[in-house]
């Protein structure tokens, strides 16, 4: 199976079509056809379903498109790494993780590091954990941002040094709203919208399943997300309150949403994780040396200050 071979597939399933895919690659169509069939010979499988305007991708085809953008995404940061070797400092550095405000100690990292270096690159990917580390252990990431619960155990990984607050995302009508802070008490039998995350209960600690208790198993959980984003939505169409983290959705005066968080505080601590025994770029490299140094700074600022204290 050629590299070559499997970008046309890709090119194909992206246009929908063999003439556009065709017209995109400056291939003829039958050129193109006869690749497309050689490879489905090659695999014994049909990857296509075709009619007079258009094709669609069988389950065969659809698994095949999710690996060959894999490999092909390896192949390229592969070759943009060796690439980069060439030059002082420059290169591609990978990062997923999910919506979390701590994103902003990354961020000045990053700043701090386009002052010397503008010619390393950051790609961002946003997923929860699983999609988060699916791609760290398949290498098309440098590292990952983990939010607590999560398991560790199969990577490095260093503290960041910041906490994301749990709290009720719920519409400024409600009658929660009157409210400055949620108990547990305040949330049974209401509609809630949860993190599937936040709720799994195969860690052997779960800091937000404990804090509810007992009354974990009372909730009336309507709703789970990944990502925040549409899960807001549901909340202002009155579909339920999202129980979430602080600083992620829109609740400025403009907004229809507030925020209110829980009682007792809850908190959920961050890592930067990246596999054990991994061989970084020269970029990757020096923004994990950047984040170490940048990370231990904070936290000696935060020692001192709760001496002044």
């Amino acid at each position: 199976m050629e590299l070559r071979v499997l970008r046309y597939f890709l090119t194909v399933a992206r246009e929908g079509s063999i003439t556009g895919a065709a017209d995109f690659l400056h291939l003829t169509q039958p050129t193109l056809s006869r690749q497309l069939k050689d490879l489905e010979q090659e695999l014994g499988k049909k990857l296509f379903n075709r009619s007079s305007h258009n094709i669609i991708l069988t389950d065969e085809g659809m698994l095949l498109r999710k690996r060959a953008e894999q490999i092909v995404n390896m192949v390229d940061k592969l070759e943009r790494e060796f690439s980069s070797m060439e030059e002082i400092v420059s290169g591609d550095v990978y990062i997923g993780g999910g919506e979390t405000y701590a994103m902003k100690q990354i961020a000045h990292v990053v700043k701090e590091l386009q002052l010397n270096y503008p010619k390393i690159r950051y790609h961002l990917f946003s997923g929860n954990e699983d999609d988060v580390t699916e791609r760290l252990d398949k290498g098309l990431l440098d590292f990952g941002i983990l939010i607590d619960p999560a398991d560790l155990s199969k990577y490095n990984y260093i503290n960041i040094p910041e906490k994301d607050v749990w709290g009720v995302v719920m519409r400024k009508d409600s009658p929660l709203a009157v409210k400055d802070t949620i108990q547990a008490a305040d949330l049974l039998h209401l509609p809630l919208i949860c993190s599937r995350q936040a709720i799994q209960q195969t860690l052997s600690k779960n800091e937000f399943v404990d804090w509810f208790g007992e009354d974990f198993e009372k909730l009336n959980i309507v709703t789970t997300y990944n990502l925040l984003y549409n899960a807001a939505i549901l909340v202002e169409e009155g579909i339920g309150y999202a129980v979430t983290i602080d600083k992620i959705v829109n609740t400025s005066s403009e907004s229809k949403l507030c925020f209110r968080p829980l009682k007792p505080r809850l908190e959920s601590g961050l890592n930067l994780v990246w596999r054990k025994h991994q061989v970084f770029s020269v970029a990757a490299d020096m923004f994990l040396n950047e984040i170490k140094e940048s990370f231990s700074n904070l936290s000696l600022d935060a020692q001192e200050e709760v001496q002044r204290r």
